[in-house]
């Protein structure tokens, strides 16, 4: 199958979007966000995407580039905190390096701070994340082939256990 060497997975503050980059540098292969690819092609932040269109329009631009990233991208990938969700996008991470780069809500907090621009935490920050943790967790546990705690950790020290179990399977 090809596609990307890695694709991270994780909630808001676990640190995908770093240390993608880490593996993508390390490796010598390109990166690539959905989020950043979602909007790039509307022109507009992902905040500006919830609250004009709502969460269900957002989630069916995320499931396309999704589906575009696996198809044609074959570095680093970073999906969106909520990409999970779909059953369709699960389906197409079956078989795949999917890395789930676990954070617990003491650390995923203080990374994300007052969720400015993260339109899944209006309101409570906390007790938002600490929902979003509860209800993704073990769907981000179903996708993965490896999990990788991230807290208390340096993005470099995350991304070299990321490569060390990658380049550890067999096949």
């Amino acid at each position: 199958m090809s596609g990307p060497r890695a694709v991270l997975v994780g909630p808001m503050g676990s640190g995908k979007t770093t240390v993608a980059g880490l593996l993508a540098e390390a490796w010598s292969v390109p990166v690539r966000d959905t989020d950043v690819d979602i909007e790039r092609a509307e022109g507009r932040s992902i905040s500006d995407i919830f609250v004009d269109d709502g969460e269900e329009h957002f989630r069916a631009l995320e499931r396309a580039a999704v589906t575009d990233a696996l198809a044609t991208h074959e570095g680093v990938l970073a999906l969106g905190g909520g990409a999970v969700l779909d059953p369709a996008t699960r389906d197409l991470l079956v078989g795949r390096p999917v890395v789930f780069l676990r954070v617990g809500l003491s650390d995923a907090v203080k990374r994300v701070g007052l969720g400015v621009g993260r339109p899944m935490l209006l309101g409570n920050v906390r007790a938002r994340i600490k929902t979003l943790l509860d209800e993704r967790t073990p769907i981000y546990e179903s996708v993965a082939r490896v999990v990788v705690d991230t807290d208390g950790r340096t993005p470099e020290d995350v991304a070299a256990e990321v490569r060390s179990a990658l380049e550890g399977e067999v096949g």
